[in-house]
């Protein structure tokens, strides 16, 4: 797993925000990325802890964020070169 800090928007459109008297528009909100490879048998697992925790209310808010998931071809662990599930 790994944590980002990012920028970015969507359907939020940014803010507008005070810095020494003047007002701004702040287009690009802070937003953290996350990147977590998982064996098959933990996807959906993974995938609903997720959309638990970081859905905000019964209902979900803008701004909960997104889940991509993407085929991995293959992971390989440097250290000494085992391949396949197991180096996930």
């Amino acid at each position: 797993m790994t944590v980002c800090d990012a920028q970015g928007f969507g359907r939020q459109r940014g803010h507008t925000d005070t810095y020494r008297g003047h007002e701004y528009k702040a287009k690009l909100l802070r937003k953290i990325a996350l990147e977590i490879v998982v064996n098959d048998d933990f996807l959906e697992r993974t995938v609903n802890t997720i959309v638990q925790v970081a859905r905000t209310g019964q209902e979900g808010a803008i701004g909960d964020g997104k889940i991509f998931v993407l085929p991995v071809e293959e992971a390989i662990q440097i250290e000494d070169g085992l391949r396949g599930p197991g180096a996930v």
